[in-house]
């Protein structure tokens, strides 16, 4: 089955890892990434590539493009996977920390779909796959930045699930708890941009974040290769109707659960103790 499925943020972790998977069982991958070295290094490992940064429109129409001429406008599945996490306390997010954070995980996200969907509607058919996360629906301290943006990426989707509905275009959201990937690495990274510890009066806070930030191996429990997001991936394409949600992690499926179960104030004091 020669399926044609674009998948964003591969130069590592989620992204590079679900398109090795996929392309093993002879779907046609066309990967992206941001910058043009990882373009070139996916090349090199095989891949059709094509650089695409979420935080620029040019950028998202110009892949477009190359991607339509690519394929001739015909796709089947769009894994929207590009994004990063921007740590720091609420009240040390500047406006622009928060931008940028946004422009990635949601504003770009949504333009590529918005330019993705009428090729999807001309052929009658598509399956359009979010990576989101548990802090989609629970969120964490530090983490307000992210959480906001997959909060709000995840109320689109629900949104468009109901638009589209009789369409045979189908909308998942994919769950991860902790995924062992580049993305604590990046996230230092804009820490280090856009917060200021010195000046902040949750300074001893951060000093425990930076050193877990810069740990090399991941200190959360429960955590999994990247290959079990690309396995839930598969099963959505293998799905006539997939579901709106699918979790992976055990903490997903405890946090899913608590959610439903308890009251606001007992899921914040759990959530306190993280």
């Amino acid at each position: 089955m020669n399926l044609i499925i674009f998948i964003t943020g591969c130069s590592s972790g989620i992204g590079f890892a679900t398109a090795k998977f996929l392309a093993s069982k002879n779907f046609r991958v066309i990967t992206s990434a941001r910058n043009m070295s990882d373009v070139i290094a996916l090349r090199k490992a095989g891949f059709e590539a094509l650089q695409l940064d979420l935080s620029s429109s040019n950028s998202i129409r110009l892949a477009v493009a190359d991607f339509v001429d690519l394929t001739q406008g015909k796709i089947d599945v769009l894994f929207n996977n590009a994004a990063f996490g921007q740590p720091g306390a609420v009240e040390d997010l500047s406006r622009d920390a928060l931008r940028n954070q946004f422009e990635t995980n949601f504003f770009g996200t949504h333009e590529l779909t918005n330019l993705i969907l009428p090729l999807m509607r001309n052929q009658g058919h598509g399956k359009i796959i979010y990576n989101s996360s548990v802090l989609g629906f629970v969120a964490m301290k530090y983490r307000g930045a992210y959480n906001s943006s997959k909060f709000a990426l995840e109320g689109l989707v629900d949104t468009l699930r109901l638009e589209f509905i009789g369409t045979n275009i189908y909308f998942s959201l994919v769950e991860p708890g902790p995924i062992e990937s580049s993305f604590r690495k990046n996230a230092f990274l804009m820490y280090k941009k856009y917060i200021l510890p010195a000046q902040s009066i949750h300074k001893s806070s951060y000093d425990i974040l930076e050193s877990r930030l810069q740990l090399q191996d991941s200190v959360a429990p429960f955590t999994l290769p990247a290959s079990a997001v690309a396995k839930k991936v598969l099963k959505i394409i293998h799905t006539k109707s997939p579901k709106p949600r699918y979790y992976v992690t055990v903490p997903t499926y405890i946090f899913g659960f608590l959610k439903r179960i308890l009251p606001t104030t007992w899921l914040d004091f759990l959530l306190s103790k993280v």
